[in-house]
């Protein structure tokens, strides 16, 4: 990992975000920019993660989410939380 800032964020996704492949997308994608965390569905059919890494990279990530042709992000909230520094991958939790 790089000696550059990190961020990790709280991230909640409104829109066509559950059964199209979106937390495998989104889990695909941290692997692809080195990004940890996770992501999960919640029971009012949003999508719920923590994402963290470069603040750039995360940047792509969400970017490539909206490229997906099943995926639609109606809504994003984001708050930036406290990092979790022995953090390493990223998984889908169920």
């Amino acid at each position: 990992m790089s000696d550059r800032a990190r961020a990790r964020e709280y991230l909640s996704f409104k829109g066509r975000v559950q059964g199209v492949g979106f937390r495998y997308k989104l889990s695909h994608l941290a692997g692809y920019y080195g990004l940890t965390g996770w992501v999960r569905n919640e029971y009012d059919g949003t999508v719920s993660a923590e994402i963290q890494g470069q603040p750039e990279e995360i940047e792509m990530l969400l970017a490539q989410l909206q490229k997906d042709r099943y995926i639609r992000v109606d809504e994003l909230s984001r708050e930036r939380i406290p990092e979790l520094p022995d953090e390493n991958g990223f998984r889908v939790d169920y």
